[in-house]
């Protein structure tokens, strides 16, 4: 009998027994009514325990003991330090029990590696360095948790995120819009990270409205046109006093002829170069000249220090650009910039070997200035989800590669989880953009380094990194406004990619851990979701904080979580066999337990009248003894 069947549907047997008399829905109140669409089995649902206590075999034969035939390993609580300073602290020999452990009892074990930044960003700002760090304590996690299933190839879970903040903040309006409200964004050069907001309205405009898309690419405009701002503030001061050493010179003319057509380029080069006979010239002129000729030197000597400053944000401000250009491709502009190097070059050599050029030099900075402010802004500024989708990946990638390198066929399995809503990297389709490019760069590592061919390093890279999609921390969009709806339409994006699950319910506002069944997690269609493409993925129930508050006196939240799936009972599969979830619980006839439905039709035709027919339990008869005192009958 279906589970669709025992609750009321249909039925055709006569006692529904755990319909516990005339209130059908006893004991279906967690209950999530999976049906026959997707059942998960006993075997597929574990719990997680905490390496962080002092016996980890201890807390691992404890799990055992619950029933569970998955058992997840967690990292989380022994983070902190330099790369892998406390997962150093579980000694070589306790990964190695523990392994023993798992092949006595016949349990399945996975990893939840420690909570780790992969795009190498600190509350302060990003480091390429603390990106490497960041690889080197997972690579470390993967090293030590290989030992747990040495034979296999073990889920290892890292999250996408951890402190990154939430690069877009997204929220669903009542008339089902959705919106965003603001994003993070990051400067390539500096590290720095902030976040621009969807603006108020322009009245001056028109009242129009301006996205943080928007936003952004006026901070660039504003940013590039500042930064050419700042090389024009020196090149207009060195105008004025190059305006000025002209009527220096025409003043010095009047009063003396051969002085006035002297060069003052060779003049102040002499000043740098000989100073005797600079000084000696000095010396030789009358008054009047010595004080016009000390006003064009010192004039020369301004203009040095303001084109010095200026050449060298000039310089700045083009290296910028022509970086972006090789990002973004922009051909006319790269011509552009390429043709202005190759015409300042004579001009910037010839004034390192000779600083009095350094008027001849100002006036290339200046006709360079025009052409920059012809280009395209660069793009400075970016999203930051981007920019951690690109320096996550390849953390993740680079850990992936070393992983099959020292562990062949049996290299673990990297499994990115989606952190709670409200923090870098938690949606579906942000998840779905981190495992393509992670996969994509293991697969360029493994042609490139280990002459795979490109099918089978796509394959590979397939094989050894996909996503752990936890249902609590999706739901959690449900306070933006989502619907359980667009909850279901997260997971089956992200669905093909899913090679673990874990399993937590809540509210949709906190993150809860509560037990399944007990929030309004839409597990059943997430699941069936994920089972057409991995049905076997091992589930592991993530119920901490229930459980470290009481959780009603229970171990484990393991009985609850069957129940709420509706686990079959027994392995074989019985097709409408008994399940945890209240169906079925005895497959003999249509009778299972309890007082079961009062008066049922056709009861008295299959019955009689009498009690010889009943079930044994409501007083029916025994076989071969008197059903009233039990007494051998003749």
């Amino acid at each position: 009998m279906s589970q669709d069947n025992y609750k009321g549907k249909g039925s055709s047997g006569f006692y529904a027994g755990a319909d516990y008399g005339f209130d059908a829905k006893y004991g279906q109140e967690f209950s999530l009514s999976l049906g026959n669409n997707y059942t998960p089995k006993t075997s597929q649902i574990g719990v997680s325990i905490d390496l962080s206590v002092n016996n980890q075999i201890l807390a691992v034969s404890k799990a055992i003991n619950t029933g569970a035939k998955t058992i997840e390993a967690s990292a989380v609580n022994i983070t902190g330090g330099p790369p892998g300073s406390n997962i150093d602290k579980m000694p070589i020999q306790q990964w190695k029990e523990i392994n023993r452990l798992k092949k006595l009892t016949n349990v399945d074990l996975t990893f939840h590696g420690p909570l780790v930044e992969p795009t190498g960003i600190t509350r302060g700002a990003w480091d390429s360095s603390m990106r490497v760090e960041a690889e080197k304590q997972m690579w470390s996690s993967v090293e030590r948790a290989q030992q747990l299933d040495d034979k296999g190839n073990l889920i290892i879970v890292f999250h996408s995120s951890n402190g990154l903040p939430e690069p877009e903040t997204k929220i669903k309006l009542e008339n089902g819009k959705e919106v965003v409200t603001s994003i993070s964004v990051i400067n390539k050069e500096t590290g720095q990270f902030g976040q621009l907001n969807k603006s108020p309205k322009d009245y001056f405009d028109g009242k129009k409205e301006y996205s943080p898309y928007d936003e952004l690419k006026r901070y660039n405009e504003q940013d590039w046109t500042n930064s050419l701002s700042n090389i024009n503030i020196g090149l207009n001061r060195s105008r004025e006093v190059i305006e000025n050493i002209e009527s220096y010179k025409e003043a010095m003319e009047s009063k003396n002829k051969e002085l006035g057509n002297f060069n003052f380029d060779e003049l102040y080069k002499m000043k740098l170069d000989n100073k005797e006979e600079f000084d000696s010239f000095y010396n030789n002129l009358d008054p009047s000249a010595q004080k016009v000729t000390k006003k064009i030197i010192d004039s020369i000597d301004y203009v040095d220090v303001f084109i010095k400053d200026s050449y060298r944000l000039f310089k700045d401000t083009y290296n910028k650009a022509y970086g972006t250009i090789e990002t973004n491709g922009n051909q006319k502009d790269r011509e552009k910039l390429d043709l202005l190097a190759k015409n300042m070059a004579p001009i910037v050599k010839e004034y390192k070997e000779n600083p009095s050029k350094v008027i001849e030099l100002a006036e290339a900075v200046s006709e360079g200035l025009k052409i920059m402010k012809d280009i395209e802004p660069p793009q400075i500024h970016v999203e930051l989800k981007k920019f951690a989708v690109d320096q996550a990946s390849t953390t993740f990638s680079n850990v992936a590669f070393n992983s099959y390198n020292r562990f062949k066929e049996h290299s673990p399995i990297i499994a990115i989880e989606n952190p709670p809503v409200g923090m870098g990297l938690s949606r579906a389709e942000d998840l779905k953009s981190l495992i393509e490019a992670s996969r994509e760069k293991l697969a360029e590592k493994l042609m490139e380094k280990n002459n795979f061919s490109e099918r089978k390093a796509k394959q590979e890279a397939e094989k050894l990194i996909g996503a752990t999609w936890d249902v609590g921390h999706i739901n959690m969009v449900r306070k933006h406004g989502y619907s359980e709806d667009d909850v279901v339409a997260e997971t089956k994006i992200i669905a093909p990619f899913v090679k673990h699950v874990h399993l937590s319910d809540n509210f949709g506002m906190e993150h809860t851990e509560l037990p399944m069944g007990m929030g309004n997690v839409p597990t059943k269609p997430m699941l069936e979701a994920i089972s057409k493409y991995n049905a076997q993925a091992k589930k592991i129930i993530e119920a901490g904080d229930w459980i470290s508050r009481g959780g009603l006196s229970l171990p484990t939240p393991l009985k609850e979580t069957f129940r709420a799936l509706g686990s079959p009972i027994y392995s074989m599969q019985i097709p409408g066999g008994p399940n945890w979830g209240g169906g079925n619980t005895n497959a003999s006839g249509g009778y299972y337990s309890g007082m079961g439905r009062a008066f049922p039709d056709r009861y008295f035709n299959t019955y009689g009248s009498g009690f010889s027919n009943l079930p044994q339990e409501l007083g029916g008869q025994v076989g071969g003894r008197s059903r009233v005192s039990g007494a051998p009958m003749d």
